[in-house]
């Protein structure tokens, strides 16, 4: 091939790369734009029938003027406002009317169909103040998954998580059955867990990568069944994408069984992650009954080992945690020194009692805001 032919080709390959880009994010750009359009006309037709069922008695007005207004509805665009559509709108507006965090104003519009001018906007031109939607950034799909948490401190948690790491719907199902808000909160202070509802989670220190317990119901094993480290090991790394998922933020995988040899003795660390948020390596070491020092000083080991010959200047300190069926606060705090960086947490192989988790939450706010009165 001449050089004038191996410069085009690679002029157009250039090209082709800088156009399908384009062309990929206009595309993902177009859904996006389809999808809020969707969720804000819902929210907008929610709102339009709770008013006017203000006006009438609620229980004629489900079954009569409800199933009318569909029948009409599906007769002039399709079968997507079902008499349950509806229903799922108004419950949908009736969820999020008081959600106005970084809410955006409706455009108005006079009687002949034009837009106001921002001034007339601002004020509906008569001084009434524009009628103001929630800030949505998720499928439909995702609100029926949203909508139905009550909490609107999880609710807003798991919303403002799902579009930072772009959770499917089927994820962030799986992260609100896991009571993934309440783990966390559970392990944080009272400022913290305010601050879960505003920001979701940060990731700032080793302990906020921390949730106790650990939900591992996705890998198939029974409560009830004996199994060793190693199928414990093997079925965490056949599920290793839902697993960094309930990890956390930020998780990426180095390796399984990391060797590394001392003294002439081989020494074995069954899972090494790597976190970008707290540009430090996790070593991750599985135990599938009570927790002992000796795992502990183990651990310890491992931690120094990487710190010492492992680290790069520019990396954070290593953590260390212990995955474990049972752990004992006083013993962990006993054999590490204070400023060690390991943890240990409990998992669990199903998933935990939601209602539960809710209930020691909220007594451990109680019982905080009492000590602590503002």
């Amino acid at each position: 091939m001449e050089r004038n032919e191996i410069q085009d080709v690679t002029r157009v390959n250039q090209l082709f790369e800088r156009i399908s880009a384009l062309i990929e994010q206009a595309r993902r750009f177009v859904v996006s734009t389809v999808n809020v359009t969707e969720v804000k006309t819902r929210y907008e037709v929610g709102r339009y029938i709770f008013e006017d069922e203000q006006q009438g008695e609620r229980a004629a007005y489900g079954k009569r003027i409800l199933r009318n207004l569909s029948a009409k509805l599906m007769e002039r665009f399709g079968n997507d406002w079902s008499y349950d559509t509806l229903k799922r709108c108004r419950y949908f507006y009736q969820a999020y009317e008081n959600a106005q965090i970084g809410a955006m104003a409706l455009p108005q519009f006079d009687e002949d169909g034009k837009q106001a001018d921002n001034q007339q906007n601002a004020n509906c031109g008569n001084g009434v103040a524009p009628i103001r939607l929630p800030r949505f950034t998720l499928s439909w799909s995702h609100y029926l998954v949203l909508m139905r948490i009550e909490n609107i401190e999880a609710r807003s948690f798991y919303e403002i998580e799902c579009a930072q790491q772009q959770w499917s719907v089927s994820q962030l199902s799986r992260q609100v059955g896991s009571s993934l808000y309440e783990r966390l909160a559970l392990s944080r202070n009272k400022d913290e867990v305010m601050r879960l509802a505003l920001e979701g989670q940060t990731i700032e220190k080793p302990t906020d990568i921390i949730k106790n317990p650990m939900t591992l119901e996705f890998l198939g094993l029974k409560p009830e069944a004996a199994y060793t480290e190693s199928k414990l090991e093997s079925a965490i790394i056949s599920k290793l994408q839902t697993f960094l998922l309930e990890m956390g933020k930020g998780f990426l995988f180095e390796t399984r069984q990391k060797r590394f040899t001392f003294d002439e003795q081989n020494y074995y660390v069954d899972l090494v992650l790597f976190n970008r948020y707290l540009r430090a390596f996790v070593l991750i070491d599985l135990k599938v009954k009570k927790l002992t020092h000796q795992d502990l000083g183990q651990m310890q080991m491992y931690v120094n080992y990487y710190d010492r010959y492992v680290r790069l200047p520019y990396e954070n300190p290593t953590i260390g945690i212990l995955v474990c069926q049972e752990k004992n606060d006083s013993l962990v705090e006993l054999t590490l020194p204070k400023d060690a960086n390991i943890y240990a947490a409990e998992y669990s192989l199903y998933l935990p009692d939601k209602a539960l988790l809710q209930r020691k939450l909220k007594e451990w706010v109680d019982e905080f805001n009492e000590k602590n009165p503002e």
